[in-house]
């Protein structure tokens, strides 16, 4: 199975792509769509488009996007959410579901600490898929979702330790 994994940002919204197949999770890529500073509405045309490139260069079989959270500043998270929405508009646009996952969630399953800080999870991805450093920060999240996908679909009975590559 092929798993588009999504960090939606405003500004920048990380993407990753693995294949699960049975205990293997392979790293195929990941990168970052940069939608800059400009005008709301650009940026949000900027999102659509660039993550339907990603969709038709990459062949995703389904999506996996980390859920929106409410932080301390309520007008970014509806700016979020706005982002969010365009990236889910490209993912229907191109006849993909898109499931959702709380950032703890994807903590959880690439660390086994739901409250586990960025550098542990780009640490971590890059252990997990042998990645060489850098790993931009947004790319990293996006390949944890997607990791969490695989193992949510496995079930329990799946470890992460015995499914990488």
């Amino acid at each position: 199975m092929r798993i588009l994994g999504v960090d939606p940002g405003s500004r920048r919204t990380g993407y990753g792509v693995v294949d699960a197949n049975g205990g293997r999770i392979t790293h195929l890529a990941h990168g970052i769509i940069a939608a800059g500073n400009g005008e709301f509405t650009e940026r949000l045309a900027t999102l659509f488009a660039g993550l339907s490139d990603v969709i038709a260069s990459h062949q995703p079989e389904c999506v996996a996007m980390e859920d929106v959270f409410m932080a301390r500043n309520a007008a970014s998270a509806l700016k979020l959410g706005q982002a969010r929405g365009a990236l889910i508009a490209a993912c229907a646009h191109a006849g993909l579901k898109v499931t959702p996952y709380s950032p703890t969630t994807v903590k959880q399953a690439v660390t086994g600490f739901g409250r586990a800080e960025k550098e542990q999870i780009q640490h971590m991805i890059q252990l997990l898929l042998k990645l060489p450093p850098p790993l931009q920060e947004d790319a990293a999240d996006a390949l944890a979702v997607a990791i969490c996908h695989a193992n949510h679909v496995r079930g329990p009975a799946g470890r992460l330790a015995e499914q990488m590559t």
